[in-house]
């Protein structure tokens, strides 16, 4: 099986020896992979490829080779759809879900909500009017309205409220994901500015020959400080609940920019950002960053770049008060504006599909506020956008 595998591979021009084809043959031998169609495509992409420019390559030729093979279908026939689907739509026709009506805006909802919660004394569930789950009501949780107030519901099922009030718990991004897309981390090579600092630790081979050479043939060993880049990031993450679609795209690029880059900090916000920031999910209610520290503590040399879908209710950025979690006395922008003074080479790399972008107000707040730069959080978009970064004031 694996000739053909290794012929396939020549066919795409990968410069693979029988050594290393015998290298992976042993190591299956020895299972260290088995059964496991990642797992051989990572043993093989390690044993039979040592040039990072052929990854491309391979990936080409591994698809063209095990072609179909993860399509099959064990069980002779398809799941229903019906199974699947949640159970109180059930009840809710096209013609009922129609008839359906908005209050009137946030104003009316609040107003309306405040009435209930005087009223109401019991827990409901499936009606119309008071807050509770499974029903029509604009107020509670999994429940159908096309505007409402979020209330303790677990994620986004419809994207229609207006307002969310909950109290989130998010993870902290992990920063040793296994990279998915291994063309995000060779975008953010663009983004170097190599520089030596600090102790010698590292061996100059070149200079170490030489001054062998000089030296009558006695070892004359030379070291140098550690090459690193020295870009300065500052990353903003966007934790809100429309963004557990894309948690592992942002994950892939948390970590790529950990491998990449030395002088690097991370913050996450909610939506919007406000007067506060914070670097562990967890415990963002005890530990949150002032928003004036970071422009006092973090000069205008670092490069900032902010992660979100920049999808909520317009109210978040423009009004005080519009955080879904507190009272923000100014509003999400004049807190925007205060970064972006500061940090002249600033980007936002959205993780929605552009095509969606002109249906969400608030994502055409936030382009105005970045003058445009806004990029999709794709390979084409984050090269644009290291190059916007790198563009000199």
């Amino acid at each position: 099986m694996l000739i053909e595998f290794f012929f396939k591979l020549r066919e795409y021009r990968l410069k693979t020896s029988i050594t290393e084809w015998l290298d992976l043959v042993n190591a299956l031998d020895h299972d260290v992979v088995h059964a496991d169609i990642e797992g051989f495509y990572f043993l093989a992409r390690t044993v039979l490829v040592k040039d990072e420019n052929q990854y491309d390559k391979f990936d080409k030729a591994f698809a063209d080779y095990f072609k179909g093979v993860q399509s099959i279908n064990l069980f002779d026939k398809e799941i229903p759809e019906d199974w699947l689907r949640s159970e109180m739509e059930k009840f809710l026709t096209d013609e009922e879900k129609k008839k359906l009506e908005a209050l009137g805006g946030l104003d009316k909802l609040m107003e309306t909500l405040q009435e209930r919660l005087k009223e109401q004394e019991k827990r409901h569930q499936g009606g119309n009017k008071w807050i509770g789950t499974g029903g029509t009501s604009p107020f509670g949780a999994d429940g159908h309205n096309p505007e409402g107030v979020r209330i303790g519901q677990h994620k986004n099922r419809n994207f229609s409220a207006v307002k969310v009030w909950d109290k989130r718990q998010f993870k902290n991004l992990s920063s040793d994901v296994e990279i998915g897309t291994r063309n995000i981390k060779v975008a953010l090579r663009r983004l170097r500015k190599f520089a030596r600092t600090g102790a010698s630790e590292e061996l100059d081979m070149q200079d170490t020959i030489s001054s062998t050479a000089r030296n009558a043939g006695y070892l004359d060993l030379k070291m140098a400080p550690e090459r690193h880049n020295a870009i300065k990031l500052l990353l903003f993450f966007d934790v809100g609940g429309s963004m557990d679609a894309h948690i592992k795209r942002c994950e892939e690029l948390f970590s790529a920019v950990h491998t990449e880059f030395k002088h690097i900090e991370f913050f996450y916000f909610h939506n919007c950002i406000y007067e506060g920031v914070w670097k562990d999910n967890q415990r963002r209610g005890q530990q949150t960053m002032d928003v004036y520290q970071i422009i006092h503590k973090y000069g205008a040399d670092y490069k900032a770049i902010f992660v979100g879908d920049a999808t909520m209710g317009p109210y978040e950025i423009t009004y005080p008060g519009g955080s879904v979690e507190h009272w923000n006395e100014e509003p999400g922008a004049v807190w925007m504006e205060r970064l972006l003074q500061h940090f002249d080479h600033a980007v936002w790399l959205n993780p929605q599909p552009k095509q969606y972008w002109h249906y969400h107000a608030s994502l055409q707040i936030m382009q105005e506020l970045m003058k445009n730069r806004m990029y999709p959080l794709t390979v084409d978009g984050l090269t644009e956008s290291i190059k916007t970064l790198l563009k000199k004031s």
